[in-house]
């Protein structure tokens, strides 16, 4: 196993997020994950471009190891802001895919 892999962070979109194992995606990326997790497709199949990266159900926050902010519908909840001031606390950099960093 690669350390990519064994990665996990935050992918927040709107009023939604998701926990995530893989590498920090770039910006491109991070727009095509949220694209396809926000929309349910019964038997789609993940497009390879995006085989890198897997939705965790559980993980402990003391792991998480990357944060990424897509704009998207709703306001980001009270909990995922807090968590994001924490990473942000810890040194990890929140990554706005609208702006490049916070």
């Amino acid at each position: 196993m690669t350390h990519d892999i064994a990665m996990v962070g935050i992918l927040v979109h709107g009023d939604n997020h998701f926990i995530v194992r893989g590498p920090l995606p770039d910006r491109e990326g991070a727009l095509a994950l949220v694209r396809h997790w926000s929309l349910i497709q019964v038997g789609a199949t993940t497009p390879p471009s995006l085989n890198r990266w897997r939705i965790v159900s559980r993980e402990f926050r003391e792991n998480l190891e990357w944060a990424v902010v897509v704009p998207g519908d709703g306001e980001m909840s009270p909990a995922v802001t807090r968590l994001l001031e924490e990473l942000s606390a810890r040194g990890i950099t929140i990554h706005d895919s609208q702006f490049g960093t916070r």
